[in-house]
């Protein structure tokens, strides 16, 4: 079996971060390559790389000689909208890069990143199908929406391997949120451990899909490793972890922090998360690759809570 080579861009973000660090215990620290637009000070090989630099994508490509790529840069919602232009361009030219060094054959396999973002208020909002109606209104989420038809172009053109999850909200104690719209269930964490109370920028009753960052990472390496001819999806699969409110998520953490308070101030990220569904219907992924997501409220809160207690030295 051939040595699987990876190099994962965006290695200093929310995901990437943990992912090479889960792909390095599974293949070897010098066979995970992260790269970064800042420099990473991490053992094992690293590079500092701009996702939309083709000629460097392809320098560091041929000098790891590297089978595999996960295309975790990118400017995530909330932050996009504040760059338009940036945003699409960077979401865009990185992904282009790395389809097109897998048409010419120098990599075997891509994995990029869609979003619960590729949906929008026309999508039926419960249980949200794999194919339904797209109308996004984010930059972040026409970016997604349109990288996801050209992955699956790229598929069914020059059958490039290029797989892709519409991740819902992620939630993790080891770094901290991108700037995105669902950044506050991880926010809330910090708040509640360091002051005791919250301000939070979503509506209460905001009903969103969410997951913990353990599942995202399993639900990516399985979905990577599955044999291809199970696969039916080569735009991007629904993922679903569980729902649930700001509101509902308080009332847990104040089980454990008795003390917690919580007060709501809706903002523009508000009027994002409105678009968005509230919960997802990811049976295809499931008959597909297996998938099935582990962690439930209570299991997140308390993982969160124990360990960044620990993170931040507060026990």
């Amino acid at each position: 079996m051939e040595n699987k080579r990876i190099l994962i861009v965006g290695a200093k973000g929310q995901i990437g971060s943990e992912l090479l660090d889960y792909l390095r215990a599974k293949h070897g620290t010098a066979n995970v390559i992260g790269a970064d637009l800042r420099t990473l000070h991490i053992d094992g090989p690293t590079e500092v790389l701009d996702v939309m630099d083709a000629a460097a994508m392809r320098s560091v490509v041929e000098k790891y000689g590297i089978t595999e790529i996960y295309l975790l840069a990118a400017l995530l919602s909330a932050t996009a909208e504040k760059k338009p232009e940036f945003a699409w361009e960077l979401n865009m030219q990185g992904l282009f890069n790395a389809l097109n060094l897998a048409k010419e054959g120098l990599i075997k396999k891509i994995f990029w990143p869609s979003s619960i973002a590729v949906f929008g208020p026309g999508t039926p909002q419960e249980n949200t199908p794999q194919n339904t109606f797209m109308d996004p209104n984010t930059v972040y989420g026409i970016s997604k929406l349109a990288g996801e038809r050209w992955c699956e172009y790229y598929h069914n053109k020059f059958g490039v391997d290029v797989r892709s999850l519409r991740y819902p909200g992620l939630i993790s104690w080891k770094s901290q949120p991108g700037g995105g719209t669902t950044d506050y269930a991880v926010e809330i964490f910090y708040e509640a451990l360091q002051k005791g109370n919250y301000s939070c920028f979503l509506d209460k009753n905001r009903e969103l899909p969410m997951m913990y960052m353990d599942d995202a990472i399993r639900a990516t390496v399985q979905l990577m490793e599955a044999p291809s001819e199970k696969l039916r999806v080569w735009s991007s699969y629904n993922l679903s972890g569980i729902s649930f409110t700001p509101e509902q998520i308080a009332n847990v953490i104040s089980k454990t922090i008795n003390d917690f308070s919580i007060d709501y101030k809706p903002d523009f990220r508000d009027l994002i998360a409105q678009s968005w569904p509230s919960s997802i219907n990811d049976d295809v992924a499931k008959a597909d690759w297996n998938w099935e997501s582990k962690f439930n409220l209570d299991a997140i809160v308390k993982d969160m809570i124990t360990n960044l207690t620990n993170k931040l030295q507060l026990s």
